[in-house]
């Protein structure tokens, strides 16, 4: 970060092969192929087994998760330091530990939400590769909606591999996966990974819309001085705020158009409140007559998170079947506490409007 509360820092060289990989993900993918063929005999003992997908609507605690399962013992996650040679890992991997290794002070992230980071804190990644193979994974006229694994689908056993070769790596066991995107590929990664398990994290409507709507207006304000910054969110793959921001198309166009519409029409608040329905009611949807998939994915209501962390952490790491020590739990637990850097500043009619809109989804997760 350049600016700890109000920029991010792109170097050129890290804008410049950024873009090399970005164009050219056909390229980059036979690469990554080839270092899996070099390492057949690394891998052959190494499987995908129990990964950890944290996914859900941004701003909903799903980076507080990332960062306390990222120091469970045998869990593997993507750094901003994987970033942009995410295809080749173990190539990448052997050129930063020839590099000298210079101690970093920890920064707070752009987000201006207290998180402080270094280039091997985790981060959300692996849309890298998505994007590389689905070309619509992001055009909201389309479904972005995956179900099941096709014989001839290469990105598949491409993505399988790929988390082999970080779990050698990382000498690690488990994968653990942040992404928001994968909202709406659910079904296809636990056909992908039978016993995956799935960690969405959800939040009261009104006060997860103010935390997107202040976001989006602080990465607005940053794209708009500084195009090397609004480059690097779109060829990481995070479209949730700033000038490119884009709605997740959770298998609805009409819903995706009034969404659309709203935002364009400077209805900030309507927009996010049909978002915020469109995403959380499309998952219930996709778990509500699948007992299999159901029973893969844990709700976390970021109140509860707050309120009663120790035991939340804990029906977590139950879930995930997560080496978590008690002590590590306590330790991440009195560190979790509600946010106090802005209040809910939307004024009566906006947050009866949210409340009406949202309502019957939030019902299903337990807010009256």
């Amino acid at each position: 970060m350049s600016d700890k509360t109000s920029d991010i820092h792109v170097p050129f060289g890290l804008h410049v092969w950024s873009g090399a990989v970005s164009s050219a993900p056909g390229l980059w993918s036979g690469i990554g192929n080839f270092e899996t063929l070099l390492l057949k005999d690394d891998l052959k003992d190494i499987s995908v087994k129990k990964p950890v997908f944290i996914t859900g609507l941004a701003r909903g605690g799903s980076t507080l998760l990332l960062e306390i399962m990222n120091g469970v013992t045998g869990a593997a996650t993507h750094r901003y330091a994987d970033y942009p040679f995410l295809y080749t890992p173990y190539f990448w991997n052997v050129f930063l530990g020839l590099m000298p290794r210079v101690k970093e002070k920890p920064a707070e992230r752009a987000h201006g939400d207290r998180l402080m980071i270094t280039s091997h804190s985790p981060e959300a990644m692996e849309e890298v590769l998505w994007m590389g193979f689905f070309k619509d994974a992001h055009d909201p006229l389309h479904s972005n909606v995956l179900t099941h694994v096709r014989d001839d689908d290469k990105f598949a056993q491409f993505y399988t591999d790929h988390i082999r070769k970080l779990l050698y790596v990382r000498k690690a066991r488990r994968y653990v996966a942040k992404n928001n995107n994968n909202i709406t590929r659910i079904a296809y990664l636990q056909a992908l990974f039978s016993d995956a398990r799935f960690v969405v994290p959800v939040r009261d409507p009104v006060t997860h819309i103010v935390s997107l709507m202040r976001q989006h207006e602080r990465f607005s304000k940053i794209h708009a001085k500084n195009k090397r910054g609004l480059n690097h969110m779109q060829r990481v793959g995070h479209f949730e705020f700033g000038l490119d921001r884009r709605p997740i198309n959770a298998g609805n166009d009409y819903d995706v158009a009034q969404i659309q519409q709203c935002w364009n029409n400077g209805e900030e608040v309507k927009g996010w409140a049909l978002y915020w329905v469109h995403l959380y009611g499309a998952l219930q949807s996709q778990i509500k007559n699948n007992d299999e998939l159901s029973n893969a994915v844990q709700i976390v209501r970021y109140e509860d998170l707050c309120e009663n962390p120790q035991q939340q952490l804990s029906q977590i790491a139950d879930h995930c079947d997560l080496e978590m020590e008690a002590d590590y739990i306590k330790g991440c637990a009195t560190n979790i506490c509600a946010p106090a850097y802005y209040d809910v500043n939307l004024d009566a009619r906006d947050i009866a409007m949210i409340k009406d809109i949202t309502s019957q989804t939030a019902r299903l997760y337990g807010y009256s």
